[in-house]
């Protein structure tokens, strides 16, 4: 068993054991699936890389509880453009 998970302080960066489990859970399924590794790590344990990457900060639930990369930055489309001549 993984120590990290017995201590309160990763359950709480998360928000409670329920959703520990379900960031584990899901982002275990996009490694499998081919993402990369948010963190620089030679690791081939991909239980290890989520729990690094939850210590890090790099992932979270988002309100849907879907993986949230916290480093991303949501795209809400090009910023329309000003005329200031015409103001």
């Amino acid at each position: 068993m993984y120590d990290e998970l017995k201590e309160e302080e990763i359950v709480n960066l998360v928000g409670g054991r329920f959703k520990l489990s379900t960031l584990i859970q899901k982002r275990l399924v996009q490694l499998n699936q081919g993402a990369n590794p948010l963190i620089d790590t030679t690791l081939n344990d991909k239980m290890e890389i989520v729990l690094q990457e939850i210590r890090a900060g790099k992932i979270r639930l988002d309100m849907s509880d879907n993986v949230q990369i916290v480093d991303e930055v949501p795209d809400f489309g090009a910023a329309p453009e000003l005329d200031l001549e015409n103001l």
